[in-house]
């Protein structure tokens, strides 16, 4: 890749971000208003804030959470999706309940969940990430492997192979594309789960240290939980990004090509 390529793609991605945060810096100087402080406050406020004891308190648990609960999501929406996908019948049947529960926002399951599994310990947000994940896994799924080459898989047959092997070496790799599209979708879904979970009487985490800055009106530390939860949503966004491209490099390659790039 030239120099030139890489300058071009650095401003592509980092100009944006640099303008806004030149644009808030300029725009919140010399505030006196204590809900908006200025930029220059929230950045001298953050290391303070953040120190190491505080993200092994509060940033750990919320990351293993949503950890935990989006591969639970990505492991039973494989098997739910790839199960539906390939039974006809069963996609019938299952069809009227997966589009009920697509169609119920993750949010609302936050209450019920917790009155379930509680308030305070980490089963009822594993729980909540692990459902919210799962919807859009499993449909990408479902669509994945409804749209498998028919050729594909009547040679698998015909070579005698297990079902195991024809899963492992036609099926998953055929609908890789559309579950790690589902994935995606997962990902962010989970990040809001993660945060919105953590308010509801969670003791430790990222939201819940949001929620408490907030209450003792410590305005400036909140928006550094704010802007940390935003660098680690983007930071998800990019190790995702990457191993996608490397699973898939199969597939990236196929549409630059197809794009001509």
């Amino acid at each position: 890749m030239s120099l030139t390529r890489i300058g071009r793609r650095a401003v592509l991605t980092f100009g944006l971000p640099i303008v806004l945060l030149a644009i808030w810096w300029v725009a919140s100087a010399g505030s006196t208003n204590p809900f908006w402080p200025s930029l220059q406050t929230i950045l001298q406020a953050f290391p303070q804030t953040w120190t190491w004891d505080k993200v092994v308190q509060d940033v750990v648990p919320s990351l293993s959470r949503l950890g935990i609960g989006f591969a639970l999501a990505v492991l039973l929406g494989i098997i739910g999706g790839t199960a539906i996908g390939l039974s006809p019948r069963l996609r019938a049947l299952s069809e009227p309940v997966l589009e009920f529960f697509r169609a119920v926002p993750p949010p609302v399951l936050v209450p019920i969940i917790a009155l379930f599994a509680g308030y305070t310990g980490s089963l009822g947000k594993i729980v909540t990430i692990t459902l919210g994940c799962l919807w859009p896994i499993l449909l990408n799924t479902v669509e994945g492997v409804r749209g498998l080459d028919p050729t594909l898989t009547d040679t698998a047959r015909s070579y005698r192979l297990s079902a195991w092997r024809r899963f492992a070496f036609v099926i998953l790799p055929g609908a890789s594309p559309r579950i790690f599209t589902g994935a995606r979708q997962a990902l962010s879904i989970g990040v809001i789960l993660m945060v919105i979970s953590e308010l509801f009487g969670a003791n430790r985490g990222l939201g819940a240290a949001i929620v408490q800055f907030q209450r003792s009106f410590a305005i400036p530390q909140m928006w550094t939980g704010i802007i940390l939860l935003g660098l680690i949503g983007v930071t998800l966004s990019a190790i995702f990004k990457a191993v996608e491209n490397r699973t898939l490099a199969w597939y990236v390659g196929q549409r630059q090509m197809e794009r001509g790039e």
